[in-house]
Parts: C-alpha cells; structure tokens; sequence
C-alpha cells in the first residue's frame, strides 16, 4: 500500500522544521506563528474499488489516522454499491503552528526559540532576519545566545577596539568563548556593525580579529641568514631566528637572494651563501614576507615539491613579488631521482598563468598525468650534493662566475642527506 500513514504525516511536518518554515512566522509576520495555518497535510489514500478489496486494510488505516492527536479530518462521503454508505478522510488539516510542534516534539525547541527571538527583538533588532534565517542554528545557540548578544552588544559600543580578544571584559563572557564562537559572531558582527568598522577583506574565521579591529597574533617569519660577514644577531653563525612581520619588514642587511624551503630539515641544513638568508616557508599565504618592500630589490628562489601544489604555491608567490625563481623544481631534477618519486592524492587541475616557460610544460605533464598518475617529488628526497650544485648556479652573477663557493662546513650533513630515502 501506499497509503499516506501517521509517520508520513510526521515526517512532512519534519521537513517543514527542518527548513525553518515552522518557525520563520514567528519572526516575519506574527508572534502567535498562524501564518501558514490552518496547514494543510498530503494525503494519498484508497479508491472505491479498495473498499470492496481490502476493506479491513482501509478501516485499520481509518484507525490510525484517527488516532493521531491534533489532526483535524474533512471526509467525503462514499456510497459503495456493495457496502453501501461509506465515508473516507478526504483533507487533513493542522490547525495550529502549536499542534505541529506538538505532534513532532519539538515545543521545547520552539520555546527556546521564542527566548532568543525575545531578547533580540529588545537587544539586537538588526539580527532578527538572521533568526528568519537560521532558526535551528538559533536553537541549537540558544543556551549562549544572551551571551553572543553581550558581545554583539559590546563591540556595537567598541567597534574597532585595537586589543586582544583576551583584554575583552564582558560579564559572563571569557575570551575562549569568543574564540569558539568566531563563525556566528562573524555573521552577527556584519549584520549589526556599520561597514566602516568591518575590513571586508579579512573574511574566513583565520581573520576574525582583522576583520573588527582586534589585535591578533603576530605572524612570524622563521630565517637563516646563509652569509657568515653579515652580521644580525650576537651568537652563533647562520643561526635559527624568528621575528614578527614587522620586525623582519625593518630589517637592513645586505641581501641579494632569499631562499624559501617548505621543508624544516632543508631550512635547517640549507648551506654557506653569500649575500643570502634562507625563510621556513608555510605553504599558501605570503601576506607576512610580502611586508617586507626590501624584499624586491633581491632575487626570491622558491623551493617546493615537484607537484601541482608546488607550482601552484610558486605562481601565487609571483602574486606578491616581481623577481621569483623556482629552486630545484625543474625536469632533470625529476628525473634524476625517480627512485625517490611519490604520489599526490589531491592535484591543482587550473591554470597558473605566471609559471615560466620551462615550468610550465613540466605542471602540465603533473597535472595530466602524463608522466604518471599523481607524480611528486618531495624537496626533502633530493640528494644534497645535487642541492650544492643548484645553488651555486643560482649564485652565478653576469660573469658566469660563481659569487661564493658553498662552505664546506656543511660536508657531513652532505654525505647524510644525499641518501636520503
């Protein structure tokens, strides 16, 4: 049979809550929720001829229907030529937004609803279309919703506040809440805020202290300076030092290339070279080195895997700086060490218009598998000895002759590293 059953009837009403259709009234045309009702239910049940075939079928069926509580039924009269008068449910109908809720449990919910729309109407008004909206989001917000409210409220009086999120003081609200909450506040934050307090172009739940004028986090830039005459810091030669962006962006040294490895073991071992300092890189992002302007008056050498993130990751590096060389990310250096050779799961299939035009013909025989399915090379599986000689050839100046050879401090991790497997 198909017949429509009492669960057919709840899961209709089901899915009326779980598009927030039972609950928008409440917040766009009337308190009491009796727009869309009386509501009426679908209903598919027996013909005449069923009444003769299968008439215990349809007076079990009758039965349940009638048995469910709040439900309202219109019936049509039948006059069966064997059974005589007969009568049929013809519409069902609820009548209430209450008895909906009712029939599927959810008055609960509901009232919780009903306090969040409360507060807002008195507290937030502006935010009353993203209830309309988000009404489940709403319900399942609602034990802290009168503190999101306090925090809405708060940087409605402090927009732009230039502290930390922890310096924020709010009664009942720590600043870990705020932090966990980021995503909604984010879309409370836009609805209410005048757009001069928003930089809408911090967007994403990484830059949601940018994004209202909190202070976040310094980035940090990880380097090596490579030229032992160039002097920063007291303390040991070509060592390991971290500043913020701004810090590194003041630097005044005198450096013509700047290497950027992927891989800490590379960053770490990256050899003597004069005029030179290497950066730990982070993958995609360079809105922390792209800060320092004393950056494109040297020569930027980018060395990432031999994949499609690799290059993809290059041509976005040539978004922020004009001079940008690949480092060991060239086909001889593939093909010299096939026996190191992995796989990429996850490849960039679009175009990356500022790649050269040696390595664009390489990313497209990666990206299309032409070589073999998912090809990559890891920078940390190229042999040292190989990495010695790329980076004497990026160091030749006009001449052709070598600018500094590489120092020969670096010989025991050279014969580590050139087995690596």
């Amino acid at each position: 049979m198909s017949w429509t059953t009492a669960a057919d009837l709840k899961a209709q009403l089901n899915r009326l809550w779980e598009r927030g259709d039972l609950l928008r009234p409440l917040v766009t045309d009337d308190v009491a929720g009796a727009s869309g009702f009386p509501l009426r239910l679908r209903l598919k049940g027996p013909g005449s001829a069923d009444l003769a075939d299968r008439f215990e079928a349809v007076r079990a069926w009758i039965a349940e229907l009638t048995a469910v509580p709040r439900l309202r039924i219109e019936w049509r009269a039948v006059n069966h030529r064997v059974l005589g008068p007969q009568r049929l449910p013809e519409t069902l109908w609820v009548d209430r937004l209450e008895d909906a809720l009712a029939l599927i449990g959810r008055r609960g919910d509901a009232a919780r609803f009903r306090r969040c729309l409360e507060m807002t109407r008195s507290r937030q008004p502006a935010l009353l279309d993203w209830l309309a909206k988000r009404p489940l989001q709403a319900i399942a917000l609602a034990e802290d919703w009168e503190r999101l409210l306090a925090v809405v409220d708060w940087l409605s009086r402090h927009p732009r506040p230039r502290i930390y999120i922890r310096q924020v003081d709010i009664p009942g609200v720590h600043s870990k809440f705020i932090e966990a909450h980021r995503g909604v506040l984010s879309e409370l934050f836009d609805l209410v805020l005048p757009a001069t307090a928003v930089d809408a172009e911090r967007v994403g739940v990484g830059r949601f202290a940018a994004r209202y004028g909190f202070l976040d986090k310094p980035n940090r830039i990880r380097f090596r300076l490579l030229d032992d005459a160039v002097p920063l810091l007291p303390g040991p030669v070509r060592a390991d030092i971290t500043l913020d962006a701004e810090g590194f962006a003041r630097l005044a040294i005198p450096i013509r290339h700047v290497f950027i490895t992927e891989n800490e073991t590379n960053f770490l071992a990256f050899p003597y070279a004069a005029a030179s300092l290497v950066v730990f890189g982070s993958g995609y992002g360079w809105e922390a080195l792209s800060r320092a302007e004393w950056l494109g008056a040297c020569t930027l050498h980018y060395w990432g895997d031999i994949d499609t993130h690799g290059f993809a990751i290059l041509d976005q590096l040539r978004t922020r700086f004009r001079k940008v060389a690949s480092f060991l990310m060239d086909r001889d250096t593939l093909v010299a060490h096939e026996a190191f050779w992995g796989e990429e799961s996850d490849q960039v299939m679009h175009d990356l218009p500022r790649l050269s035009a040696s390595e664009r013909p390489l990313f497209d025989d990666l990206r299309d598998n032409r070589i073999r399915k998912g090809l990559r090379l890891e920078q940390e599986r190229i042999g040292f000895t190989w990495v010695e000689t790329a980076l004497a050839d990026a160091l030749l100046d006009n001449s052709g002759r070598a600018v500094e050879e590489i120092d020969t401090i670096a010989a025991p991790i050279r014969r580590c590293s050139s087995s690596l497997p």
